[in-house]
C-alpha cells in the first residue's frame, strides 16, 4: 500500500465506498469498477478500496467479523498472527502479570490488539510509515495502545517492562509494493536477529519467527513452542525470562475445534521415535510434532513407531484416534511401479484418488495424470519408504 492509497482510505469517502463493498470471489470485479466509475468515484480511490476489500476477505481467517473493521496491507496480513494465536501470547503476558509491553515491530497490530484487549498498556513500534497508520487505525479503539514511528535497533529499551518481537521476515516488490518476498535468513530480518535475541536476555520477551527457524539459532535459555492451527504450523514463538514455562524447554501446541492440545519436554533434544515393521495403519502427525523433534515423546506412550528412519509416518496395529494424527487403515502395500499402479487402480475401480507422499521425488499431480483413475471407488495413496524399499500404501481414510 502506498502513502496515498492509505489516504484515500482513511478518509470519510473512502470508509464509505469500503463499507458498501461486498466483495467475494465470484464478485465480477470489471462490472464493480464500472458501476463505481459511473458513480464518480476516482480511479485511484475505486483501486484502493477494492484492494482493501480483498485483502478483508483473506483477513476473516485470521480475524474472523473483526476483519471488516481493519486495514491492511499485503505483508502485513501474510505476516500477522492469528486472533486465536495472538490471544495466547497476551495471555502469557497476563499470566506473567505483566502490566506494560513494548511491542516491537508491530505491523498491522495484531498482536498489540490481543494485549490491549487484556487491559495491557502497549506501546507499539514500526519502522515503515504506511504501516505504522494501518496499525494506529486498527488499534484506534483502544486508549491503552499508541504506535510510533521508530527503527526499533535505535531504541533505548530500558525503560519497558517486558518487550515482543516480530521481525519483518518480508520485503515488498513490484508496483505498488503489491508482492512479497521473504526472507529466511535470520541476518535479513527487521529488526536483525541478533540484536533481537541481545535483548530478549534484558527482560520477559517474546520473539515471533517463522515455523521453519533453523533450530540450531534457537537459545537454550527459552522456551520453543511450535503452534498449529487447524493443521496449519503457523509459527515458531520463543519465550523468555518469566514468559518461559518452569520445565518446558520445547512444546507443540495444537489449536484444534476440540480446543488445545499440547506436548511437551523438558530437554533441549529428543531421541527419534522408535523403529518398527509396518503395523495394520499409518499415521500422518501434525507438523508442529514433527518440528518440535517431540515425536518420540508423544509417540511412545501410544505404542506408535515409525515405518522408516528420517520419514515422519508412525503406524501401529491399533487404531489410534488423536487430534495429533490423520490415520489410514492399510489395505495393500504395493512395490512402486507406475504400470503394475495403474492397472491396480484400474483393476480395483478406484476414481478419486489422493496421493500423499514423503521421502519420494514423484509429483503427486504427475502421477495421478499417469493412473488415470476412472472408476467410482476412493482410495489414498501414500508413496513413501517402508524400511529402506520405496512402497505405495493403498489406504482408506478413518474418522473419529
Amino acid at each position: 500500500m502506498e502513502r496515498e492509497d492509505f489516504i484515500r482510505l482513511a478518509d470519510g469517502a473512502g470508509q464509505a465506498l469500503l463499507a458498501q463493498i461486498d466483495y467475494s470471489s465470484t464478485t465480477d470485479v470489471v462490472a464493480l469498477v464500472s458501476k463505481l466509475r459511473s458513480q464518480g468515484h476516482d480511479p485511484a480511490t475505486v483501486a484502493a478500496v477494492l484492494t482493501q476489500a480483498k485483502l478483508r476477505k483473506r483477513a476473516v481467517a485470521k480475524f474472523g467479523e473483526f476483519a471488516s473493521q481493519m486495514l491492511f496491507t499485503e505483508a502485513g496480513l501474510e505476516q500477522a498472527s492469528r486472533l486465536k494465536v495472538a490471544a495466547l501470547h497476551a495471555g502469557r503476558f497476563r499470566s506473567a502479570s505483566i502490566k506494560q509491553v513494548a511491542d516491537l515491530g508491530c505491523g498491522i497490530g495484531a498482536e498489540s490488539m490481543a494485549l490491549a484487549s487484556l487491559g495491557i498498556e502497549v506501546k507499539a513500534f514500526e519502522i515503515d510509515e504506511v504501516t505504522a497508520a494501518v496499525a494506529t487505525y486498527n488499534l484506534a479503539p483502544f486508549e491503552n495502545a499508541s504506535v510510533e514511528i521508530a527503527d526499533v535497533e535505535t531504541l533505548d529499551l530500558s525503560g519497558f517492562e517486558a518487550l515482543y518481537f516480530d521481525p519483518a521476515r518480508r520485503e515488498l516488490h513490484g508496483p505498488k509494493k503489491s508482492t512479497t518476498q521473504r526472507h529466511f535468513d535470520p541476518a535479513n530480518f527487521s529488526p536483525n536477529y541478533n540484536f533481537v535475541l541481545a535483548q530478549a536476555q534484558l527482560k520477559p520477551s517474546g520473539i515471533k519467527l517463522g515455523p521453519g527457524h533453523d533450530k540450531k539459532q534457537i537459545p537454550v535459555n527459552c522456551e520453543a513452542q511450535w503452534i498449529s492451527a487447524e493443521g496449519d504450523l503457523v509459527e515458531l514463538g520463543l519465550w523468555f525470562g518469566k514468559l518461559a514455562r518452569e520445565n518446558i524447554s520445547r512444546s507443540a501446541l495444537l489449536i484444534s475445534a476440540t480446543g488445545q492440545h499440547e506436548v511437551f519436554s523438558d530437554l533441549r533434544e529428543s531421541p527419534n521415535a522408535d523403529l518398527a515393521e509396518l503395523g495394520e495403519y499409518v499415521y500422518e502427525p501434525d507438523n508442529a510434532l514433527i518440528r518440535s523433534g517431540l515425536m518420540a515423546d508423544f509417540a511412545k506412550p501410544l505404542g506408535l513407531t515409525l515405518i522408516s528412519p528420517e520419514i515422519a509416518y508412525l503406524s501401529s496395529n491399533q487404531r489410534i484416534s488423536s487430534p495429533w494424527l490423520k490415520g489410514y487403515k492399510i489395505i495393500d502395500n504395493l512395490v512402486f511401479d507406475r504400470k503394475k499402479l495403474k492397472a491396480y487402480v484400474r483393476e480395483n475401480n478406484i476414481g478419486i484418488l489422493e496421493i500423499k507422499k514423503r521421502g519420494s521425488d514423484i509429483s503427486p499431480e504427475e502421477l495421478r495424470k499417469q493412473l488415470s483413475p476412472k472408476g467410482e471407488g476412493a482410495a489414498t495413496l501414500i508413496v513413501t519408504r517402508v524400511g529402506d524399499a520405496h512402497r505405495v500404501l493403498v489406504t482408506q481414510p478413518i474418522s473419529d
